[in-house]
């Protein structure tokens, strides 16, 4: 099927659900005091390292994603700054639960219609990858149960959950991972949906109106990376994923298409391997001495190093490994991405091969050592002999899973809509209780007293009732930072509310492109500039040039700003004298071309009186000037 053709999502049985990650806008950490700033990785004064082990849970058992993260054995350094402390550190038991991200967390609750816990209990999710310290990550349950509106119906949200952030990578060394653990700790709410989305394109609505839910409180963070994405998707016949990391709005639809066809065409491998009475019981066979003499690099530099190679046969797998099952991404890379976790580079299969320095020859003596027939396929890694057995094993494993369908998984969204294999779907045994955290017990009356917010959708209804403005400039009032600014202004002064938005939003984007330090201006600088507009003293003309003067020099007064912008205001006299002028000076222009020369005398004109005199009294009075001389 072309990737560009749309599946009936009805007919294939498509299951969705989103989980949405939002960083809190808080003054401290979850845990602790520290400030919730992100810091430059230079400023680390301090850094330590650790090697992290799964833990039971309460009834004993390994959560099957932290064992195979628990096979991948690597050391974690971490990085400290003056800005992170002890708990942190793990060196610290955690403190109460942030109160100010609880307030934030139940107004979301509130605001997504959940049915919120009478008492919030702390456990803990093993997390052993190292973005964690501890080994685990603390989460709080706080409410069900809500929903949300959207044009295909009611979208459940099962879960609202108030966690910490995870570390941020730094530095992948291969045997070690170097974190920073400046984001470690800061507040953030998980959002899971129920699985009622029912297309590619819903996915993206419900995501877009859970960020909009979010940002309406003004208590969130914004920015790369402080909101992201989770996709679980299933098809009928497939399995739950989980696509985890979507950071572009934008991709989250693409992720959901490419799964579906995804699922679908591992589906198909599978049928076709059942046809072909397929198998992967195979084992490990060492072909070092066949490839002792290749020209491939690859290979050429392991053996150097000390390592082999090993190869198996898989019955029946001939072209289907080669199979693309997302654009660029073949069921071969599915296998590559195990073998990768077992710490070698991929695999090699002959699907593909001759090719990478591999010859048609080597590729005959290895099948021809491994009794492989024309319907087989042979796959071949190579690194030092525990990873490459580790890695072959791997391979194995996935290919058995290629028998039975779609495995379910964790994956890690890449940014053309594809992904790849991070680790299995975590089990029960994942969670357990944290004993350092005490409860939160949530009244009535602490429910009651929230305060909730008015959503961006509301804001931006009521700025076209109230203000006039078309729809595209009043959502992106609404959803600015600047909204209370602008409500202030359009009341206080007798000036378009369009012009007040070009003002606060546009305006600045432009100056900033031209490396204008609009991080200066501040609100006293955009009510001063529309009140000389309001009062006729500079034109809206100027506003451009008189916002970049007041950047350029933040503590000049008003009148200072507009002076050395040029910008003094002229009034209607001093404009009627100045285009007089222009147009006596070029009587023959007018004479010649008539009233046809009002374009190239309005140039001259503005170049005298941009910003200093209003648009529409300058071609006012030039027009009357035009005609004098052509009555004459």
């Amino acid at each position: 099927m072309p990737y560009s053709e749309d599946f009936d999502y009805h007919s294939l049985g498509l299951v969705c659900g989103i989980e949405i990650h939002q960083q809190l806008d808080t003054s401290s950490k979850l845990f602790c005091g520290c400030p919730t700033k992100v810091r430059e990785v230079e400023g680390s004064n301090f850094e330590f390292f650790r090697y992290l082990r799964p833990a039971r849970s309460e009834l004993g058992e390994i959560d099957r994603a932290a064992l195979e993260e628990a096979l991948i054995s690597r050391r974690f350094i971490y990085k400290s700054y003056d800005t992170t402390c002890l708990v942190e550190a793990d060196e610290e038991p955690p403190g109460i639960i942030n109160p100010e991200a609880m307030e934030i967390a139940l107004t979301i609750a509130k605001l997504l219609r959940m049915n919120v816990v009478d008492e919030v209990h702390t456990m803990r999710k093993t997390v052993i990858d190292g973005s964690n310290t501890s080994g685990f990550q603390r989460t709080a349950y706080i409410g069900s149960d809500g929903g949300i509106d959207t044009s295909q119906g009611k979208v459940g949200i099962g879960i609202l959950c108030l966690e910490e952030e995870a570390a941020r990578i730094i530095e992948d060394r291969g045997d070690e991972l170097v974190y920073s653990l400046d984001r470690l700790g800061i507040p953030l709410v998980e959002i899971g949906t129920a699985p009622d989305i029912v297309s590619p394109e819903h996915a993206r609505e419900v995501a877009q109106t859970l960020g909009m839910i979010l940002r309406s409180t003004g208590r969130v963070k914004r920015g790369l990376s402080t909101i992201r994405q989770d996709v679980n998707v299933s098809i009928r016949g497939g399995a739950r994923v989980e696509i985890k990391g979507v950071q572009d709005l934008n991709l989250v639809s693409e992720i959901v298409r490419l799964e579906s066809l995804r699922q679908a065409r591992l589906l198909e491998i599978r049928d076709e391997l059942s046809r072909r009475k397929a198998s992967a019981d195979c084992s490990p066979t060492d072909v070092t001495s066949l490839l002792a003499s290749t020209k491939s690099k690859v290979i050429a530099r392991s053996l150097k190093d000390g390592g082999i190679v090993l190869a198996c046969v898989f019955k029946g797998f001939n072209g289907l490994v080669g199979r693309e099952i997302q654009p660029e991404r073949r069921l071969g890379s599915e296998i590559s991405d195990r073998a990768k976790r077992a710490g070698v580079g991929g695999i090699f299969h002959t699907d593909e091969l001759p090719a990478y320095g591999i010859t048609s020859e080597e590729v005959s003596a290895v099948r021809n050592a491994l009794e492989a027939e024309q319907s087989d396929a042979v796959i071949m890694v190579t690194g030092t002999e525990a990873r490459a057995k580790k890695a072959l094993k791997a391979v194995i494993g996935r290919a058995k899973e290629a028998l039975r369908g779609v495995p379910e998984e964790t994956r890690r969204a890449l940014t053309d809509g594809t992904s790849e294999y991070m680790r299995p779907l975590p089990g029960r045994a994942r969670m357990y209780p944290e004993t350092d955290v005490p409860s939160v017990a949530i009244t009535d009356e602490m429910l009651q007293e929230l305060k909730l917010p008015e959503l961006f959708t509301e804001r931006a209804q009521r700025y076209e009732k109230d203000f006039g403005i078309n729809k595209e400039m009043a959502k992106v009032m609404a959803s600015s930072p600047n909204y209370q600014l602008f409500e202030e202004i359009a009341a206080k002064y007798d000036v378009q509310p369009s012009l007040v938005v070009r003002t606060l939003e546009t305006v600045p984007i432009e100056l900033a492109r031209e490396k204008v330090p609009v991080a200066n201006l501040v609100d006293r600088h955009f009510c001063d500039c529309l009140a000389m507009v309001c009062q006729g003293k500079i034109a809206k003309e100027g506003i451009s040039n008189l916002l970049k003067a007041m950047a350029e020099n933040p503590m000049a007064s008003t009148e200072e700003a507009a002076k050395s912008a040029g910008l003094a205001g002229v009034d209607e006299s001093g404009v009627e004298s100045i285009i007089h002028g222009i147009v006596i000076d070029k009587a023959d222009l007018v004479k010649s071309k008539g009233e046809r020369a009002s374009g190239p005398l309005m140039g001259l004109v503005m170049k005298e009186l941009r910003g200093r005199a209003d648009g529409a009294l300058v071609s006012a009075i030039l027009k009357k000037e035009i005609q004098n001389i052509l009555n004459e």
